[in-house]
Formats: C-alpha cells, sequence, structure tokens
C-alpha cells in the first residue's frame, strides 16, 4: 500500500479577522472527521488558506489538531511558502510537532522555471526530513508540473506522493496510467477537484484530496470505500447525488461553499481571510438549497 491511500480530507482553517485561529472551532471540525474515520486530514490546504495564516499560527492550527486526533490518522499539513527558506521552517516545525506529511506547492509572485521549483522542493525535503507530497494546483499557482519535472521529484529522497489536479474526468484514468507506469512502486498517486475525484478513484488512484470532506465526509467515505471495492456503480452512484455541491463548488470555488456549509451545519460560523468575501445571501440560498436536496446519509 502507498504511503498515503483512501480519504484525506481537507477541513476550512477558523480564524479572526487578524489570522488568529480559532482553536475552539477547528477542533470541532477535526472531531467530526475523527468521528467519521477518514483515512489522513489534510490541515493547512488551499481550503485550510494555509498562505494567509503567520507561523505562529500555523504551528497552533497543528498542535491542536495532533492533540485532538491523538495519533488516530495520520495529519498531513500545508507547508508552503513563497520563500524556501521559510518552507524550510515551516516543514520542520510540522515535523517536531509530529505531522505525517508535508503538503508543497509551488508558490510564487514571480513565475517559476523547472529547476527552480525542483531545487525548492529537493531543499525542503532535504533540510527538513519531513515526507513531502508534491502539490499540482496550477489554478492557484499558475505553475504546471511537467511529467518530466515529477519524475525527477520522485528521484528525491524524502518526497513521497503527488496531489493532483483533475480537470477532464476522461482524461484520468490515461493520466494514471502514465504516472504508474514512470513513477516508483509506493510513490502515492492521488487527486483532488472533488467533482471529478469518483472517476480518479475508480480508475485506481491511491488517494482522494477531498474539499468537500473537510466538511461531509460521511458521503465521501461511502464513495471511496466502494471505489476502493470495485463497485464503481455504486460510487457513482453517490457522486451523482453531491452534484449540486459540485455545480456550485465550481461557480463559486469550493473554498467560498464550504465556509457558508460550515455555517448552515451549524458547525462553525467563520468568514474566508480577506480579501476573500464570504458568499452574498444569494448564494449561500442555494447552498442551503444543495444541502436539503442530499440524502439523508450524505448530509453529515
Amino acid at each position: 500500500m502507498a504511503f498515503l491511500s483512501g480519504l484525506s480530507a481537507f477541513p476550512i482553517t477558523p480564524a479572526d479577522r487578524d489570522g488568529r485561529v480559532d482553536t475552539v472551532a477547528l477542533r470541532r471540525l477535526i472531531a467530526r472527521l475523527g468521528d467519521a474515520q477518514v483515512d489522513s486530514i489534510g490541515l493547512l490546504g488551499s481550503t485550510g488558506t494555509y498562505i494567509f495564516l503567520s507561523r505562529e499560527e500555523r504551528r497552533r492550527a497543528l498542535a491542536e489538531t495532533l492533540e485532538e486526533t491523538a495519533g488516530r490518522m495520520p495529519v498531513v499539513v500545508g507547508v508552503g511558502a513563497l520563500r524556501t527558506d521559510e518552507a524550510v521552517r515551516l516543514a520542520q516545525d510540522a515535523k517536531a510537532l509530529g505531522a505525517a506529511a508535508g503538503l508543497l506547492a509551488a508558490a510564487s509572485y514571480t513565475p517559476l522555471t523547472d529547476d527552480e521549483v525542483f531545487e525548492h522542493f529537493s531543499t525542503v525535503a532535504r533540510e527538513s526530513g519531513l515526507p513531502i507530497i508534491v502539490y499540482d494546483n496550477p489554478g492557484t499557482t499558475h505553475f504546471h508540473f511537467t511529467p518530466a519535472l515529477v519524475n525527477r521529484l520522485a528521484k528525491v529522497g524524502g518526497i513521497v506522493a503527488i496531489k493532483n489536479p483533475t480537470n477532464k474526468s476522461d482524461a484520468i484514468k490515461s493520466h494514471l496510467a502514465d504516472q504508474r507506469r514512470t513513477l516508483p512502486e509506493g510513490f502515492s498517486i492521488g487527486y483532488s477537484g472533488d467533482w471529478n475525484a469518483a472517476e480518479a478513484m475508480i480508475a485506481g488512484a491511491d488517494t482522494w484530496y477531498s474539499v468537500l470532506a473537510g466538511i461531509l465526509p460521511e458521503a465521501c467515505m461511502m464513495i471511496v470505500r466502494a471505489a476502493q471495492q470495485g463497485d464503481a456503480a455504486e460510487a457513482r452512484r453517490i457522486d451523482a447525488t453531491l452534484s449540486p455541491l459540485w455545480s456550485l463548488f465550481q461557480e463559486f470555488s469550493s473554498l467560498r461553499v464550504v465556509y457558508a456549509l460550515a455555517e448552515l451545519l451549524d458547525i462553525c460560523r467563520a468568514d474566508p481571510p480577506r480579501p476573500i468575501l464570504p458568499l452574498p445571501a444569494a448564494a449561500k440560498d442555494r447552498v442551503a438549497a444543495a444541502l436539503e436536496c442530499l440524502p439523508s446519509d450524505a448530509s453529515r
């Protein structure tokens, strides 16, 4: 089995306007994921707004999460930063606190070259000693990992997995087959992009890195378990019940929608970090309507 597999749930990081993490609300979210027995927690991903938080607040969030999970499941934590030295320190913090792995994106204001990204990732892996997951997130970073760069990084000691984006569901199977053929055995291959992730798991991906699972873990767990058991029809059936939310994710961004879901489910009330604004009232009403239409086993 790969180092990381199954469902990795990515919750929001509730915080006030000054960027101070609401640890009570965060622990409530993490407890919900523990109750659902997700395979891992993805703390401080893009949905967890890692890039907006200070090093101190990231440490607080991770420490609270690790205390809440008490070793029941691995915690993957975002360690991305604009500077390599900052990313190294964040990864060292994560390792010292007990994270299972660090999720690292090619975040930059200035467009990066493949060689610059290779050196950035290699340095963080080498100097932190924390297992690193390559976070390919071109929608946010505008950097595209080529197959050649992924192959180079997969040969670096300490780089153990990749979180791929999904765009076209009909291309996932061939993309996964190409990576399986060229990447080392045991290198974990996973996908994000919730509306296409069921197809990725059916195709045999190791991991679904899920935004929705951070707030509605049960439905996502059912999709993953059905796919793992070879029941593609059941995985697709459950996935279809979530299509109203997938449409909202694509229209408004998954980040804004899950903040609204957290409020509607009375889990916590928090706004995304500025300059990101919460959904307007009309859009929130649409999220509430989509939530009402979900079957009972998909709305927990």
